[in-house]
């Protein structure tokens, strides 16, 4: 297969119609200067995130998903990704406590949504409507409407599911992209890796940050939400 791209933690392959997205076992922090590799944490992330795509597909939502192939590969259509990424937070933690004086787990209603420059060079800085069509990543303020609806959308659509199974959606991370009929798609995906979720009764971290954070037992709380999201 043809590599298109590699990224932190994904491969994507030119497939014969489309393209193929391989989860690896990577997983990183801090822009990439914190690195690990956990067998099977990529495989799990293609199934949580395939669930979360197949529930998204049946409530209506856009999405770039075509489909999962065991154990780590996403079929997906091929989109022109919009470099911005779209944060959703219906609970304070993570970068927004170091940069607003919230209290960690102070509930936002409605939720917040905030916008940032995907980039490493310049740390993924969070920007206004107007920067991000100065740096032309949007032509325009309808086409950053559309990307915060169809957030809030999923954050309905998943906030209830989870809820429903004993997890908080605190926030999650979206990308977007443009396929060649030019309409606007979800893309990546949606995981432990890009989402903040804590048990429902414990508060436990159950994501990514106990990687952030050198909580341990990584993939036991991924194995979890895996478990919890499929119901068995």
């Amino acid at each position: 297969m043809e590599l298109l791209n590699k990224g932190k933690a994904k491969s994507v392959y030119k497939g014969e119609a489309d393209l193929i997205i391989e989860f690896r076992d990577d997983l990183t922090a801090g822009d990439g200067a914190k690195h690990a590799t956990m067998e099977g944490k990529g495989a799990l992330n293609a199934e949580i995130s395939a669930r979360f795509f197949e529930l998204l597909d049946e409530a209506g939502m856009e999405t770039h998903f075509l489909g999962y192939e065991k154990p780590n590969r996403h079929l997906a259509k091929e989109v022109k990704i919009i470099p911005l990424e779209v944060i959703c937070r219906n609970i304070a933690a993570g970068s927004i406590l170091r940069r607003y004086p919230f209290e960690e787990g102070q509930e936002f209603t409605p939720p917040l949504v905030e916008f940032g420059f995907k980039s490493d060079e310049y740390h993924d800085p969070m920007l206004n409507d107007e920067v991000a069509i100065a740096l032309g990543a949007v032509k325009d303020r309808g086409e950053l409407n559309r990307m915060r609806e169809m957030t809030l959308r999923v954050n309905d659509i998943l906030r209830g599911f989870l809820a429903e199974r004993g997890v908080i959606l605190v926030d999650f991370k979206l990308e977007f992209g443009w396929d060649r009929d030019g309409n606007l798609l979800l893309a990546d995906e949606v995981s432990p890796d890009t989402c903040r979720f804590w048990d429902a009764e414990t508060k436990e971290v159950m994501d990514k940050d106990r990687f952030r954070r050198d909580m341990g037992d990584v993939l036991e709380y991924y194995r979890e939400i895996r478990r919890r999201v499929y119901g068995d």
